[in-house]
């Protein structure tokens, strides 16, 4: 199945990356890899994670993110990539 990443979650991977990036060099890209290996992952393992409102989320094995997708006909749609730190209610509005 194809992986499909929203800008909106671009979005949020590029604030990730820029987020790490400035307390260390080189952080932001083991970020970014970490993250596109998380969801690679979901070719394999999608459909099988905690279902939250319309979304499936997934916890990134490396850092402290979930992935919000879900899954269309031919694709998995990556709607979103939080940082689980943030408050319950922000997560909410930005999934909305």
């Amino acid at each position: 199945m194809r992986i499909n990443i929203l800008r909106a979650a671009q979005n949020d991977l590029d604030e990730g990356y820029l987020f790490y990036e400035e307390r260390e060099q080189g952080i932001g890209e083991y970020f970014l890899s970490s993250l596109y290996d998380d969801m690679r992952s979901l070719q394999v393992l999608s459909g099988v994670h905690q279902k939250v409102g319309i979304y499936f989320r997934k916890y990134a094995s490396r850092f402290p993110h979930a992935i919000y997708y879900r899954i269309e006909v031919d694709e998995i749609r990556i709607h979103a990539v939080i940082d689980s730190r943030r408050a319950p209610e922000w997560i909410s509005d930005r999934l909305n």
